[in-house]
């Protein structure tokens, strides 16, 4: 991390907004993107009254950047953040001892005018294809593999990468500037909901690497010595927001109440926004799931190397929670 970006998140951790002004010593301060979708799931614990069911206290802080809360937990300013285990195993490896709970499988998509010339993975040769994200983008990542291996390509060459941020690469998609755009799966709704075409999304390209199970990719992130002090409250909160997630893809009325966190009114769009959510959920968490994430850590090893994973031969397995 840059000291520029570095500056940027501590002043963004800095400038932070705890919901619960008033929350006690003992709550669980948790730590999210103002606009991230982990935010509807902590809106609709507080909605259902789950944090009164379950006994928690919830301190939320939320946060202009990914960085501004990871450099909250480990400064032990905030509990609990949500990111992704490739980050967690980078800092086991570093000393940390950070532990990671699964929440969703989502992940990007490509994404492509209907239109256009691109309806499939081979139809990228030649093509502009933005990526949101850097280089070392997970997603981008996966499909170098995937597209090598399965349509013999190589995009880095054979392909125009454009790298930038979701919301331009949408208005050059948008423009004719690109043919396709791999970005983020709430934004790829968002563009299906408007006529755009899904060409392939990351479940595909897990499957197409030969992994048959759903693989968490975002998770909630903590300590491992705060989370053995406060086991209870730990408990409490992953059984809350279980019932959250549950109850946002089962009831109407609790999806209603969080749709304003989704900045959106087009009814089709929170319809797909709704049904991609959903079909993230982590149905099933054990032995199978962990050994999936360490197939796709050696995928993501051979293609980003130690920048983006660290040194360690195999994902360490001390990295998740139970």
């Amino acid at each position: 991390m840059s000291i520029r970006i570095f500056i940027a998140a501590l002043i963004a951790l800095i400038l932070s907004v705890p919901v619960l002004a008033d929350a006690s010593s003992g709550s669980i301060k948790i730590g999210v993107l103002t606009f991230g979708t982990v935010n509807w799931e902590l809106e609709a614990i507080r909605n259902e009254g789950l944090d009164k069911k379950y006994g928690v206290e919830l301190d939320v802080h939320l946060l202009a950047n990914p960085d501004a809360g990871k450099i909250g937990l480990q400064a032990n300013t905030l509990d609990i953040i949500a990111t992704d285990w490739i980050w967690v195993s980078h800092q086991y490896q570093q000393g940390a001892d950070f532990k990671f709970i699964p929440f969703s499988t989502q992940a990007g998509a490509i994404m492509a005018s209907a239109g256009g010339a691109v309806r499939s993975l081979a139809d990228l040769r030649g093509k502009r294809l933005g990526i949101a994200g850097g280089g070392l983008d997970k997603n981008w990542l996966l499909l170098k593999t995937y597209a090598t291996r399965l349509a013999g390509l190589n995009l880095e060459r054979d392909a125009q990468p454009v790298f930038a941020a979701p919301p331009l690469l949408n208005q050059q998609l948008q423009d004719g500037k690109l043919d396709a755009l791999l970005t983020f799966w709430h934004f790829a709704a968002r563009q299906e909901a408007q006529g755009y075409r899904r060409i392939l999304d990351g479940r595909d390209m897990i499957r197409g690497l030969g992994i048959e199970v759903a693989v968490p990719n975002l998770g909630y992130v903590f300590k491992n010595g705060w989370a053995l002090k406060n086991s209870k409250e730990l408990d409490a909160f992953i059984a809350a927001s279980a019932e959250a997630r549950s109850l946002l893809c089962s009831s109407d009325q609790a999806w209603s109440k969080i749709a304003p966190l989704t900045q959106e009114n087009d009814k089709n769009i929170l319809k797909i926004l709704r049904r991609d959510y959903c079909a993230g959920i982590v149905n099933q968490w054990g032995n199978p799931e962990k050994a999936a994430i360490g197939k796709i850590y050696q995928l993501l090893r051979e293609t980003g190397g130690e920048s983006l994973t660290g040194a360690a031969q195999e994902l360490p397995a001390a990295i998740f929670w139970r």
